[in-house]
């Protein structure tokens, strides 16, 4: 029996330095293929490339290992192999680490989480892992959780594709309280808009601010993070609204010819 292939990928770049640390975890469940972008695309979200061609090219890793690098976006180097890039197709696809916590309406932004979700649209479980720092740290508790993670999955064999999206508190491992399975929190943004003058004398902006916050609330992500806990959030793409559909069939509403 084949070992499970796992693709590795992530939105801060083929250069990150968490990369290496995290194939390294996932070795020991599988065989891992690397494929990530060129460059950083944090907070680019779900975004897909259609109107222009995509590069793949392989190259070598500090370590001397393999891996590819593509011009294209998080969701891109998910959809490539998806679609056949590589010789085979994954069994799981894990997206991370991502430098910076990605909590509630975060997912909206992240190219960490668009990653895999592409997996899951394509019928593969993925998790996507973040750290809750900005600033480079030792990844290696963080890795050691997503593998084992990642081996709970696979040996799972759930009928529909799981998302998982995972935060990991920037603690020493002695220092991680344990796992939560939580829900989505409610991230408060401080951002602004930032008017400056470029040399000719036309305004252009920047979208600035304070950094995030969030409200702790027990049970969610946040919180979680807060207590020092890893938080293990499945996600479904579903957005619908479902309480919502009851009260707009009271609208009546209709199509203004008939109304």
């Amino acid at each position: 029996m084949a070992r499970p292939f796992i693709l590795l990928t992530n939105d801060d770049g083929i250069d990150a330095p968490t990369l290496l640390t995290l194939r390294d975890a996932l070795s020991g469940l599988g065989e891992v293929a690397i494929v990530a972008p060129e460059h950083n695309w944090s907070a680019a979200g779900h975004s897909k490339t259609m109107h222009k061609p995509l590069r793949v090219r392989p190259m070598r890793l500090p370590d001397g290992s393999e891996a590819f690098v593509t011009s294209g976006s998080p969701s891109d180097c998910v959809a490539l192999v998806l679609l056949g890039l590589l010789r085979r197709r994954p069994d799981l696809v894990v997206s991370g680490i991502n430098l910076g916590a990605n909590v509630g309406h975060d997912l909206t932004y992240s190219g960490t989480v668009a990653a895999a979700m592409e997996s899951v649209i394509g019928g593969v479980s993925a998790i996507a892992a973040s750290l809750d720092s900005s600033e480079p740290r030792d990844p290696t508790p963080a890795a050691q959780f997503v593998a084992y993670l990642a081996g709970r999955v696979i040996a799972a064999a759930p009928d529909e594709p799981l998302l998982l999206n995972v935060n990991i508190p920037a603690l020493p491992e002695a220092e991680i309280r344990g796992v939560q399975v939580t829900r989505l929190g409610r991230r408060i943004y401080h951002d602004a808009l930032l008017e400056r003058t470029d040399p000719r004398g036309k305004a252009y902006y920047w979208i600035g601010g304070d950094p995030p916050e969030g409200v702790p609330e027990e049970g969610t992500d946040i919180g979680a993070l807060k207590s020092g806990y890893i938080s293990v959030t499945p996600i479904l793409l579903d957005l619908t609204h479902y309480r919502q559909i009851a009260v707009m069939r009271t609208w009546g509403l209709a199509f203004p010819e008939h109304a």
